[in-house]
């Protein structure tokens, strides 16, 4: 029986396009598994927020500042990141994020206070945009069976990665608060040994590492200046405070409701299973919700109404928040939520101008992450100022708003109702504001 190279690039003779998709270079599968890592770190301190509350004497909103420094460096960098690697080549790109995500992992577990932390998350954030930016290409660059392919297997990763990192995150954090943070630096340094090895280098013949046009540090912030790059912009700005509104304060009222329930050692396990079914309906909704809603109906009235839906969810989760199984059920449930407005408002990204894909999502992705990095700060004061469930009439109130950005906007967006078959590449460029 032959084998296929390492770098070999065709999907092997006379098979079908299932085996392809698994029958993939050793380098396509070392990215995956980063990946899918990297991904993980999205929820992986869910469970583990009131757990380094306590431990450290630290109020809930000093702990969700953890989601604070992590996204706001996220979406600071993913401004340069097509700026970067369109210069210093991809396979550096990817070991460079690595090498910081493993080192302020370690070092955020090696804590003594929460401020530390918190620190040590703005520099995995940065590690985190690097990478996350890169692995797209890469795996489209390497794999066999062609671009569509590539992308199928990306977003498994994506959506292993978002479903398994509050999972994770709760079998660690019942061993100790500082678990996980050790886990993810552990397994990203394999993932940085698997892709020295295993990615090919620039000489290679892949085609893996062939260098772009180089991009200007301008064109990101250029971007800005078209009407619908903002509109869109800001109306996901707007959603993702909603989105981490949810994901960054929910913990806290859950974990209180179980102790009123009289529940013991639900803990950091306890939260890993309610957000990992949050991540699981993420990650379904996104791949086959989202197609099926804008086919019938189109982008701009898809982002509408479920944003409507979000806005009610949030709302009614504000009188809920003391009910154990209420909380519960509308945190998964909004999973669903949520996986159908990823999934349109980065499709839309990449449709509402004609700009460069890596111009497109590097912006996107930018403006969008400074909502779900206020978001925390204004829930834990508001929180502590107002009432448990202040945080979420905030959120609903902000997510309408976002509706009626769309509104006022309706014009600048209509292009992004065309192209729609096109949205599973777009859908994942825009999503890590990837290079091409």
């Amino acid at each position: 029986m032959s084998t296929t190279p390492d770098n070999e690039t065709q999907p092997p003779e006379g098979g079908n396009a299932e085996a392809s998709i698994l029958r993939q270079p050793r380098a396509v599968w070392a990215v995956a598994f980063a990946a899918v890592i990297a991904f993980m770190g999205i929820g992986l301190v869910d469970p583990i927020l009131p757990a380094i509350s306590a431990d450290l004497h630290a109020s809930p909103a000093q702990s969700m500042l953890l989601f604070t420094s992590y996204l706001f460096i996220t979406g600071g960098m993913m401004f340069f990141t097509s700026f970067v690697s369109s210069r210093i080549g991809a396979k550096t790109t990817l070991l460079i994020g690595l090498i910081l995500i493993v080192a302020f992992s370690a070092m955020a577990g090696l804590s003594g206070s929460v401020d530390q932390i918190i620190g040590f998350r703005a520099g995995w954030g940065l590690g985190n945009a690097l990478f996350i930016s890169t692995a797209l290409s890469t795996i489209v660059g390497a794999a066999s069976g062609g671009a569509e392919k590539a992308i199928i297997l990306y977003e498994a990763a994506l959506g292993v990665g978002i479903a398994t990192g509050p999972l994770l995150g709760g079998l660690l954090g019942g061993i100790s608060w500082r678990g996980p943070f050790f886990g993810t630096a552990v397994l990203m340094a394999i993932g940085f040994i698997a892709i020295v090895i295993l990615l090919p280098g620039k000489n290679s013949g892949s085609g893996v590492h062939t260098s772009p046009e180089p991009i200007k540090l301008s064109a990101t912030f250029r971007a800005l200046a078209r009407p619908g790059v903002a509109v869109l912009g800001v109306s996901a700005l707007l959603y993702n405070f909603g989105f981490f509104i949810l994901l960054a304060y929910s913990p806290f009222p859950v974990e209180a409701a179980a102790e009123k329930m009289g529940i013991e050692n639900f803990g950091a396990m306890g939260l890993g299973y309610v957000f990992f079914g949050w991540g699981m309906c993420v990650a379904i909704t996104s791949v086959f919700g989202a197609p099926l809603l804008t086919k019938r109906l189109g982008r701009r009235r898809s982002l509408v109404i479920t944003l409507i839906a979000l806005a009610v969810l949030l709302f009614v989760m504000a009188f809920l928040v003391e009910s154990f199984v209420g909380i519960i059920v509308c945190v998964i449930a909004a999973g669903l939520i949520l996986g159908v407005l990823n999934t349109v408002f980065t499709e839309s990204a990449m449709e509402v101008s004609d700009l460069p894909r890596p111009v497109a999502s590097g912006t996107y992705s930018g403006v969008r992450f400074i909502g779900g990095a206020v978001a925390p700060i204004v829930a834990g004061s508001v929180s502590e100022s107002i009432s448990a469930g202040a945080p979420y009439f905030f959120g609903a109130g902000v997510v309408l708003l976002a509706v009626v950005v769309i509104a006022l906007g309706w014009k600048a967006l209509r292009r992004v109702d065309g192209h729609i078959d096109e949205a599973p590449v777009d859908e994942a460029y825009a999503l890590t504001g990837g290079d091409a």
